[in-house]
């Protein structure tokens, strides 16, 4: 049972928590966003990334960003250099650097949210890049974006101080306490060139990591002051046997949950011991589903094919209930990333000609689509099933959300039986739905069933038979299903 009363509310939803990732590895910006040969912005993609509404794109990386030079990527295209690109053993060409990134993202109409070399880069070329995004004109950066073509500033808001430091594989791995001087040291930099900015600290690679808790406190300590968030990333099923257990795999997100409360818990235990009236949100900007195309070797050749993870029903279904933990969890998380946009590790995927969605992208276009206003703080009640690692897992999972200037509400469910349909009955209290806007729901007899370029529509949205509008409702789940409902106050 699901008691819905629209006075009870956790929080407005930010809309870049529906963010996305592109970065420089295999064919995610050549043969992605952007044409392999040719040197020119893909079109189909655009439109279909314009069509989808994604709020914010982190950009360009990742690990590949540790060793990037942003220099490289800017100016006359026939003047960059082609290197060694050391992450992922690529050659990268530099045809598509900060400033044509920047203009796709107007084009597409997202937010960029820049990430910052913190391997081989200095503070000091951080805020270099800062001066050359930002400043209108008449310093040594800004008049060198003049110089490149582009005379307005872009005025970026956003940006990631580092990827990953804390782990072994990141170029210019580094202890907590190194990081966080570090990042200590750029933001102020960074803020000297422009005040108006969000900075993102570096936290935890996940909770795999034997430093896990531990790093962001360090790091915290350090940076607190200067910082407005930490970040979080999870891929579920990566280095696991969780996914050989369909069950268990369903219940992933709320494994995300967790974290999101242990990173929050030690965000608030530094805030308590510098007695700081500031309080940090979180940016989840990396997670997915990735366990299968785990190899990162480029072999030394351009936009290589790496981690083309193709996505079936059951990753689609745990997709939704990531994003349900996402909206559960909006009073502290700001902002987070769908890693990746396209081809690596992504929603959609192409070919020279084509591109398809993925069974992930729809669980994604709901959140996108109706996932607005504020996150209804909702009383649920299921039958529930053990997993080990968890405990109690509910069959049924729920996020809604409603829209203060229309009334307009939706709901996310997750049915993770795999063999029967689930009643839900939703009682309204102080509000009753006047009528069924829409209901769709992403389900299949088969949890394997993907969608490919030439069977692009096997895994679709389907419509979901739906009661009479009342102040009791109950709707039929089918088994293994996501399902969005949208209802008119």
């Amino acid at each position: 049972m699901l008691v819905i009363d629209p006075d009870f509310r956790v929080a407005d939803v930010d809309p870049r928590v529906y963010g996305s990732f592109v970065e420089h590895m295999g064919r995610a910006v050549y043969g992605g966003i952007y044409e392999r040969d040719g040197g020119r912005i893909r079109d189909d993609v655009l439109a279909l990334v314009r069509e989808l509404g994604v709020t914010i794109v982190r950009y360009p990386g990742g690990n590949f960003v540790s060793g990037y030079d942003w220099l490289d990527g800017v100016g006359p295209a026939a003047s960059r250099p082609t290197v060694l690109e050391r992450a992922w053993n690529s050659i990268e060409t530099n045809q598509f650097g900060t400033n044509e990134f920047l203009a796709w993202c107007r084009a597409v109409g997202t937010e960029p949210l820049l990430g910052l070399n913190f391997g081989t880069g200095t503070a000091e070329k951080a805020a270099a890049l800062v001066e050359y995004c930002n400043v209108p004109s008449g310093t040594k950066w800004s008049d060198l974006r003049r110089k490149h073509g582009v005379e307005a500033p872009w005025g970026v808001r956003r940006f990631c101080l580092g990827n990953e430091m804390d782990g072994t594989w990141q170029i210019g791995h580094m202890t907590a306490i190194e990081y966080g001087r570090k990042a200590a040291d750029a933001a102020r930099q960074m803020r000297a060139v422009d005040r108006d900015l969000q900075l993102v600290a570096c936290g935890s690679s996940g909770p795999g990591m034997a430093t896990y808790l531990e790093w962001d406190r360090v790091v915290l300590e350090e940076c607190y002051d200067v910082v407005d968030a930490i970040s979080l990333h999870r891929y579920f099923g990566l280095n696991s046997d969780v996914v050989k257990d369909d069950e268990r795999f369903l219940a992933s997100n709320l494994e995300m949950e967790r974290q999101i409360e242990e990173v929050a818990a030690v965000c608030d235990y530094v805030r308590g011991r510098r007695r700081s009236a500031k309080r940090l949100w979180l940016s989840f900007d990396e997670w997915n589903v990735w366990y299968r195309q785990t190899g990162g070797n480029g072999r030394r050749e351009k936009a290589p094919r790496l981690l083309e993870e193709v996505y079936d029903l059951r990753d689609a279904l745990v997709v939704g209930g990531a994003l349900n933990s996402l909206l559960r969890h909006a009073d502290r998380v700001r902002l987070a990333c769908l890693a990746q946009l396209v081809n690596v590790i992504a929603p959609l995927f192409t070919d020279t000609t084509r591109v398809i969605r993925q069974a992930i992208y729809y669980p994604y276009a709901w959140a996108l689509a109706h996932a607005q206003g504020d996150v209804l703080n909702l009383a649920v009640e299921s039958p529930a099933y053990d997993v080990a690692s968890i405990g109690r897992v509910p069959f049924v999972d729920v996020a809604g959300t409603i829209d203060r200037a229309t009334g307009n509400t939706a709901l996310f469910v997750l049915n993770r039986d795999l063999e029967k349909p689930r009643e839900l009955k939703v009682v309204w209290h102080d509000g009753v739905p006047a009528r069924v806007i829409g209901a769709e729901v992403l389900t299949g007899q088969d949890l394997k069933a993907v969608n490919t370029l030439d069977r692009p529509s096997t895994v679709v949205p389907r419509r979901l038979d739906t009661p009479r509008p009342a102040s009791e409702m109950t709707f039929e789940l089918p088994p293994r299903s996501y399902s969005v409902v949208r209802l008119a106050l």
